[in-house]
Parts: structure tokens; C-alpha cells; sequence
């Protein structure tokens, strides 16, 4: 199952999710979020990273050849893509998952052509690009054949319970398992990943 530790902004949190079992890691490109990192902080802490960890970078609204050229420059192997972007808007030989925002009207199923390899599925309350600690319904996100990674709310406490509901390929956490914004809580982190890969076993 992925795991992803989103909202990577210090060496030593990066770090302490690896140790402790993560297996992907966020940067976040987006210049409004609390949790923006810069290109050239971004690029000491990726090469630092083993090469089995997935670097993924957070963009919204970007041009896809701004997208394409930060991926190479930083040295990313994921583009997660959380605006408005169209399949057409995608950057070309880069690898995308694509974050779909879940509400009362959300279907899964007007996803299923996507040509994205994943869906991140998150919250998005009053139009939040993510990182806003609510969850929605799992149960919107099983079901289908897409590889889907749920986002949104998670923590120890409600993640074995998303896993069971959702059956997802991976989960996604940021904003509870920190002590502010990009700085992570490292105890909640383990507890968090520890949960995960206890459920998924």
C-alpha cells in the first residue's frame, strides 16, 4: 500500500516518515498553502532520498510545462495534481495522480477515464486544494477498478477504519499528524503509519 507523508518541508521529517515506514513523500508547489516548500529546499531534501521513495510534487492550476520542468529540476517522480486541470493539461512523460474533491454529488464512476495512474480523493470545503483535516464518506471511495488513494481527515484513531471501508491502493496524511503547519509530529507520524500497515497486512 502507498503511504504518503504529504507536506514535506524539513530533511528531519522526511526522515522519521521513512523510518518509520512511509513509502512516498509530498511537496507541496502550491505558493498560497501553509505548507509550500521552494524549489531550491525542495531539491536538497529529494536528493537526500532513497530512490525507492516516491517524491511527489503538489501543483495546482500549473501549466503543464511548469509542471513537467519542476519534476525534472527537482527530481520528482510524481506529479499530483489537485486544481483544475483536464486530462489534455497533463504534463507529457511524467506520471500524475490526480486529486478529485469529494462531495454530495461525487461519483467515482466519472472517473473511471481518467488516464491518470491514481486518484487522490480529499475533502474540499469551501474550495480548500486539500491539507483541511476533514474526511468524507470512505465508502464513496470503494468500489471501483481505479487505483485510488483517500486523503483527508486520517489519523490513528480513523484509519484502519477508512482502510476497511475504502479498500484503497493508498492513503494520504498531512494536517494530523503535525504540530504546525510542514513541521510534522514525529510520535504521530509512526503511531499513524503503524496503524496503516497493521490494517493492510
Amino acid at each position: 500500500m502507498i503511504v504518503k507523508i504529504c507536506g514535506i518541508t524539513q530533511l528531519e521529517d522526511a526522515e522519521a516518515a521513512i523510518a518509520g515506514g512511509a513509502n512516498a513523500l509530498g511537496f507541496n508547489f502550491y505558493p498560497r498553502s501553509k505548507r509550500y516548500i521552494g524549489i531550491s529546499d525542495a531539491t536538497k531534501i529529494v536528493a537526500q532520498l532513497p530512490p525507492r521513495i516516491q517524491k511527489v510534487g503538489v501543483f495546482v492550476n500549473e501549466t503543464p510545462e511548469r509542471v513537467a520542468d519542476l519534476v525534472k529540476r527537482i527530481g520528482l517522480d510524481i506529479a499530483q495534481l489537485h486544481g483544475h486541470e483536464q486530462p489534455e493539461q497533463y504534463p507529457a512523460g511524467v506520471r500524475v495522480w490526480k486529486a478529485a474533491h469529494v462531495d454530495d454529488q461525487f461519483s467515482l464512476a466519472v472517473w473511471e477515464t481518467c488516464p491518470a495512474e491514481a486518484l487522490l480523493l480529499d475533502s474540499a470545503p469551501n474550495g480548500q486544494y486539500g491539507g483541511s483535516g476533514l474526511s468524507f464518506d470512505w465508502a464513496r471511495a470503494a468500489g471501483g477498478e481505479r487505483r485510488v488513494i483517500i486523503a483527508g481527515g486520517l489519523d490513528e484513531e480513523n484509519v484502519r477504519e477508512a482502510i476497511r471501508r475504502a479498500k484503497p491502493w493508498g492513503v494520504d496524511v498531512c494536517s494530523r499528524i503535525e504540530r504546525a503547519p510542514g513541521r510534522k509530529d514525529h510520535a504521530k507520524m509512526a503511531a499513524f503509519i503503524q496503524a496503516v500497515l497493521e490494517a493492510s497486512a
